[in-house]
């Protein structure tokens, strides 16, 4: 994978497909099987070019797995007795150091695998699917089908960083992704707000909706934001020596906001010293 690297992956929330924006869901149902199968039953696919796996980061998979259980299904398709591994081999391999005997799989036919993907990728070049359906549907080739970017790129028919730009929506929250849907808000003005925590992304979502923020306009909010953050934070570093050295000199908690000097009593004893001691009084 190119561009943003091996973290890429860790940005985009892909271990769940969202079925309500899959747009091949109602073709997958028909052509997949979700079984329990036992961890023995197995194999990994030979001609998969990936053999080295971080037993460090199989481990924290590992112990994830104990903890939740495994999210996502493998995807297997059923060959001389044996399921062999499409895609999710790190999860197969992290179930048995957790202990496991049984794993979630979608078990899919050599046929009815390769008839998905190439549904998937003919929907990922339609027109009219929104957004979050387009970034659902390259989630589900990375997933399950072991493609990387620069594969359902070159697959597409788009840039490497247009399928990367488009993924990232996946990490917005669920609520924020089905306004996006519902409002048709574009993929330019919900993009600056990926990064975002959910309190920000749900104060900044009404005022694009009923306002009609542009592009711009949001990633100029966030730029002016950022400025008066910083500048705030600046101010607070050079008032903080003062405000430690005048809290110790008179006992009581001191704070300077702008031109502002705060001293915080805790009764009205605690202020009667204080002022004897602004005035000089012992």
């Amino acid at each position: 994978m190119k561009g943003l690297g091996r973290g890429f992956e860790s940005l985009i929330p892909t271990e769940l497909i969202d079925d309500e924006f899959d747009p091949t869901f109602a073709e997958d149902k028909k052509e997949s099987k979700l079984k329990e199968l036992k961890l023995d039953d197995i194999v990994r696919d030979e001609e998969q070019p990936r053999r080295e796996f971080d037993q460090e980061a199989l481990e924290a998979l590992a112990a994830s797995i104990k903890e939740h259980g495994v999210l996502q299904p493998i995807v297997v398709t059923k060959e001389d007795g044996k399921y062999k591994i499409v895609a999710g081999e790190r999860r197969w391999r992290a179930s048995k150091i957790a202990g496991l005997t049984k794993i979630p799989a979608i078990v899919r036919t050599l046929d009815s695998q390769n008839r998905l993907e190439l549904s998937i990728i003919e929907n990922a070049q339609r027109e009219d699917l929104n957004a979050i359906e387009l970034a659902t549907a390259y989630a589900k080739l990375q997933t399950q089908f072991n493609l990387s970017t620069e594969d359902i790129a070159a697959k597409v028919g788009k840039s490497e960083t247009t399928i990367q730009n488009t993924m990232r929506l996946l990490a917005l929250p669920d609520e924020a992704k089905k306004i996006m849907v519902k409002e048709k808000l574009t993929e330019g003005v919900m993009r600056p707000l990926v990064s975002r925590d959910e309190e920000t992304i749900n104060k900044i979502l009404p005022k694009i909706i009923e306002e009609g923020w542009t592009a711009r306009k949001v990633e100029r909010y966030f730029a002016v934001n950022k400025k008066r953050s910083s500048a705030a934070s600046i101010k607070r570093g050079e008032n903080l020596k003062d405000e430690n050295a005048l809290t110790a000199k008179y006992n009581t908690p001191v704070s300077i906001h702008g031109r502002s000097l705060t001293f915080k009593c805790k009764n009205q004893n605690e202020l009667k010293d204080l002022v004897k001691a602004l005035l000089g009084h012992k």
